[in-house]
């Protein structure tokens, strides 16, 4: 930002309390369980899910687990 912001001491209107509806601390340091797995996958994939981890600073293998995830929850 160029410019500092300036505040004022104006009323805001009418605020709505909501309930706390985020996880705990506890809740997100909690890793889910997992199992140690050799698979091999083809070179193109693999680029494709690196590249689109790195756009999205994330791990590529997180991507991948998520994505058997989500497939694995819609067959059941």
């Amino acid at each position: 930002m160029k410019g500092k912001i300036k505040y004022t001491d104006e009323p805001i209107g009418k605020v709505k309390v909501i309930s706390d509806f985020l996880p705990s601390p506890e809740e997100l340091a909690l890793k889910d369980e997992t199992v140690k797995v050799t698979i091999a996958l083809s070179k193109a994939s693999v680029e494709f899910f690196k590249n689109e981890a790195k756009k999205h600073n994330t791990q590529y293998q997180k991507m991948i687990r998520r994505l058997l995830d989500e497939y694995a929850a819609h067959q059941t």
